[in-house]
């Protein structure tokens, strides 16, 4: 089965098709527009120590389009799977105004040392702004503390205005699939839509 997205304003919609001797993939989970959260303005971020990066704010970041991504170490098997479709669309859609921002949370019950996030971000080929989220801080606030989502790898995609647009509620998304074709086509068409000066 393979599944076709058509963009429709404020909507995605995917579509399941059948195709002879093709498995079956799971149904994408992007969540848009009939979601809570989506539409709502972005909370800014508690984050300090940033690697990769001069530290970025929402603010400043105004006028772009921002996938947010939470991440941990790389024995974290939906990292591993995501990373090389997060470090494509970085290096893909940049310079057409993409940022990507990975914000580390730390799972283990080993202490965090000086380093260990930029040798896993090495590790898993991030070369876009990583920031640390201490405590899971921003985390709670975007989303586990909103939601009755289970899973901490969750993605958050901002428009050009700050507003959220998109939520892949956890887990990977990875080229072939339903959940990477949808985030794909999202990008792509928040990269088309001009910034709303009034906001």
């Amino acid at each position: 089965m393979r599944t076709t997205t058509w963009i429709v304003p404020g909507m995605l919609v995917l579509v399941a098709v059948a195709g002879a001797g093709e498995e079956e993939k799971p149904t994408p989970t992007l969540l848009t527009g009939s979601h809570e959260l989506v539409g709502e303005p972005a909370m800014e971020w508690e984050v300090k120590d940033w690697i990769q990066s001069e530290p970025l704010s929402l603010e400043a970041l105004r006028g772009k389009v921002v996938l947010v991504r939470w991440w941990t170490a790389p024995h974290c098997p939906y990292c591993r799977a995501s990373a090389a479709a997060l470090s494509e669309f970085h290096e893909r859609y940049e310079e057409a105004g993409l940022v990507v921002v990975g914000l580390y949370h730390h799972k283990s019950s080993r202490p965090l040392r000086d380093g260990d996030v930029e040798r896993y971000a090495g590790i898993l080929g991030f070369e876009f702004p990583i920031a640390l989220d201490p405590g899971w801080k921003t985390l709670r606030r975007w989303w586990l503390d909103r939601t009755d989502g289970s899973f901490t790898s969750v993605s958050f995609l901002l428009d050009r205005n700050g507003v959220v647009r998109a939520i892949h509620p956890g887990g990977q998304y990875v080229e072939g699939d339903g959940d990477y074709e949808a985030m794909h086509g999202m990008i792509e068409e928040l990269l088309a839509e001009p910034q709303d000066e009034k906001k």
